[in-house]
């Protein structure tokens, strides 16, 4: 028998404090935190950039932080706003922590920064469960993605504060159906805005900026149903017969960001997958697996340096 410790809860236990201490940090500096997530391809980045420009046109002191498993593209890109911009290279890992996000503002981030977007990892999965210390948590799709993407990621679009879809110039051509999009969203996240935007056409730009710097002056935030009950979905895994071997199985959760441990050995069975967004799905498994001993610490994988600063 395999017997299964869940760290989970630890793991987000920890990044929940770091976030809040974050968030008090920032605040008494005056700055405001924005979380982007999206999957990859939703225009992200384009729209982040024309707002980082309408910043930087309306003297309002803005900068950003974006990651990526690859590739110093997206801050180059950004850069051309006249912005600070950081690259933040997670080298595999799914999504940012607080953590993180706190080693590469620390020497970085300039002081009067009254906006500071930060573009998570192109993945509406991971990114959802970790707290950034953000003020406002926009998550945003594309029509290209269909009008069921809400029902499809329920976690992500059910903690959002302000959702953003993107790339409405080309909604007649796809045949995206705004009405059953809202709908939807509106099923996972009761009362959340909707804001629709265009950003080659410029149209809806500069209301992301208008909302944040609403919320940092105090004006109130959507506080989703999700996050008042359950802010946190889990990942669970488990394991059929392994044979006939008796020790504890030890994760945070499914992605690239597992945990070192200190005892491998090989093993053949069924490893089954439970997700709050993809359900659950099972494949054999032979080879390495890691198990950690009670009595021995757990070693965590260290998240590298990002890459150096980007200006225009």
């Amino acid at each position: 028998m395999c017997r299964e410790v869940d760290l989970q809860q630890a793991v987000l236990a920890k990044n929940d404090a770091t976030a809040h201490s974050l968030r008090a940090g920032l605040t008494a500096r005056g700055t405001t935190v924005v979380n982007l997530l999206s999957s990859p391809g939703s225009g992200k980045t384009e729209l982040l950039e024309r707002e980082l420009a309408r910043a930087c046109e309306r003297g309002v002191p803005v900068a950003a932080l974006t990651a990526d498993l690859a590739t110093e593209n997206d801050a180059v890109r950004l850069a051309r706003s006249g912005a600070p911009v950081k690259q933040v290279l997670t080298d595999g890992l799914c999504h940012l922590e607080a953590g993180m996000l706190g080693r590469h503002l620390d020497n970085w981030l300039p002081d009067g920064t009254r906006i500071l977007f930060v573009e998570n990892v192109g993945n509406l999965v991971c990114p959802a469960s970790y707290d950034l210390g953000e003020t406002l948590r926009v998550v945003l799709a594309s029509v290209t993605e269909g009008e069921d993407k809400p029902l499809k990621y329920p976690t992500a679009f059910g903690l959002a504060q302000l959702v953003v879809v993107t790339k409405t110039d080309i909604a007649e051509a796809v045949d995206f159906d705004e009405a059953a999009f809202r709908a939807h969203v509106q099923q996972v996240n009761p009362g959340v805005e909707v804001v629709l935007t265009a950003a080659r056409r410029g149209e809806g730009v500069g209301t992301l900026l208008d909302r944040a710097l609403a919320a940092g002056e105090g004006a109130p935030v959507h506080t989703p149903v999700m996050a008042r009950q359950h802010p946190y979905q889990q990942h669970t895994h488990t394991h059929g017969d392994m044979g006939a071997h008796d020790d504890t199985h030890t994760h945070r959760d499914h992605g690239a960001h597992g945990a070192s441990h200190t005892h491998t050995h090989a093993h053949t069975g069924i490893h089954t997958h439970t997700h709050p967004d993809l359900g659950t799905h099972e494949h054999p498994h032979t080879g390495p697996h890691a198990h950690a001993h009670p009595d021995e610490p757990l070693v965590m994988t260290p998240v590298p340096d990002s890459a150096a600063q980007y200006r225009s």
